[in-house]
């Protein structure tokens, strides 16, 4: 049983999906005006996480997540570049699946682009006007956010209390500060559409609504996003579909912590803004995901070199266990099986689905992994191993790779002609017993960020 913590209950509740089997699931995606950040990373991550449990748990889970392909952001950036806003996104789509694939992000079933969904977004704010939930002013659309009278239950936020906040900025004709644009009428130099008030281009918040209801249908099971996105944007997703279908939009709202570096906030004013294409060049994909799934989801997680260099460490230990035990099997005997390694294995795998099973807690699931490797390393001690034993933990280690992303089989070491000569250099001083020359290699090899572990089976490398 998959329990899932409900932002719009505040509790961990049962997953019962609306058809047995499968489940119907919406992401929220990047603006793609620029290179992601981590913090776009997390939710890519850790959604990609869910997903892949779910598909473990035997569930057909068809999964949606969009790009904000017209936007501020992206008109800004097109003036500034002179680009236009599609070749923009063009752009930075290619490279979204280029750093989230890096990472090990599967490709959603559906990308769905607000540009490709115009008509769509037309004839559902439309609808909205027909039933009395949006009106139009000098050319923009605004929802009447009192028309929808749960109104802040995602957030726990009541009318009265935002009412304090809302204002209405100068250039709006709205007739509550609290209502919230649907269409915005054209502005000069800007990208724009035909659409019955005139031309202009949606808002925010519609966006999403049109892509999941059209993809998905009126309801889905989950609807996921970063925290920040809690209030306005799901809350207002919220009251626009569920006031146009008449249905409830989503049974599950699940939303992921934040992220800070260095434990403050991140922010291009701080100078402590990272995108992802930029620290994969020097950073391994997989750590980076290791590290994002080693805290849970919902809380927040602190980015910084120590933290990252400990989860690094974390996982070499976790797959250098695996790459033995690869070595091994072929070369094992069919000793006498010992049971308590296989018993140890089972119940192994039961604490990682638990783990999994509580609300997608990847941190005590990777704890159980940890605690897996630890026996492997300890049964592969003995003298002879048994081939049916680390088939057993080959097997599981494939069932928690999948689960949480992780890569287990890696590339080829691409050395360059420098590390190949002195790996070369350092085999001929061992040969000669000129260890001090030997030592003074492996240490400048190390500094160079190549291990070397001399076994009985020749010297080998790795990355470190």
């Amino acid at each position: 049983m998959v329990l899932i913590y409900n932002t719009l209950t505040r509790k961990k509740e049962k997953f019962v999906p609306l058809e047995e089997g499968k489940v119907k699931m919406y992401v929220c995606g990047p603006t793609v005006y620029n290179y992601i950040h981590i913090g776009n990373a997390r939710p890519a991550i850790v959604f990609d996480t869910v997903r892949r449990y779910l598909q473990y748990k035997g569930y057909d889970v068809t999964y949606v997540s969009n790009f904000t392909d017209v936007d501020d952001k992206l008109i800004n950036a097109s003036k500034e570049t002179g680009e236009t806003v599609p070749e923009i996104a063009d752009k930075f789509i290619n490279a979204y699946f280029e750093d989230t694939g890096a990472l090990n992000v599967k490709q959603a079933d559906i990308h769905p682009r607000v540009m490709d969904h115009m008509d769509d977004i037309i004839e559902f704010i439309q609808t909205l006007i027909d039933k009395g939930h949006a009106y139009e002013k000098d050319g923009d659309v605004y929802f009447k956010t009192r028309s929808y009278k749960d109104y802040g239950r995602l957030s726990k936020q009541s009318i009265d209390d935002l009412k304090v906040g809302a204002r209405i900025q100068q250039g709006e004709s709205k007739e509550d500060p609290l209502d919230f644009t649907l269409w915005k009428h054209e502005k000069e130099d800007e990208i724009s559409w035909d659409s019955p008030w005139g031309k202009g281009r949606p808002g925010w918040h519609i966006e999403c609504s049109v892509m999941a209801t059209k993809h998905l249908g009126a309801t889905m099971d989950i609807h996921a996003g970063g925290q920040d996105l809690t209030f306005p944007h799901h809350e207002n997703e919220i009251a626009q579909s569920e006031c146009s279908t008449d249905e409830t939009f989503a049974n599950y709202w699940m939303h992921n912590g934040y992220i800070n570096i260095d434990n403050e906030k991140m922010s291009k004013s701080l100078g402590n803004f990272i995108t992802v294409h930029d620290i994969l060049k020097e950073l391994d994909p997989n750590v980076l995901r290791f590290f994002m799934l080693s805290v849970h989801y919902r809380g927040p997680i602190n980015f910084n070199r120590e933290l990252v260099n400990a989860a690094a460490t974390s996982l070499d230990r976790i797959l250098n266990a695996y790459n033995e035990a690869l070595e091994r099997v072929d070369k094992a005997i069919n000793t006498d099986k010992d049971n308590s390694e296989i018993e140890f294995v089972q119940d192994n795998l039961k604490a990682f689905e638990a783990a999994m099973d509580d609300d997608f807690n990847t941190a005590n699931a990777i704890t159980a992994w940890h605690e897996l490797a630890t026996r492997l390393n300890k049964y592969m001690r003995r003298d002879a191993t048994n081939k049916d034993i680390l088939n057993a933990y080959i097997d599981a280690y494939k069932s928690y790779s999948e689960v949480i992303g992780i890569t287990l089989e890696q590339d080829e070491l691409l050395l360059d002609e420098e590390i190949e000569a002195l790996i070369e250099e350092r085999e001929a001083a061992r040969k000669e017993k000129n260890f001090e020359r030997a030592d003074e290699i492996r240490d400048e090899l190390h500094e160079k960020g190549i291990i070397l572990e001399d076994t009985k089976d020749g010297v080998k490398f790795r990355r470190g």
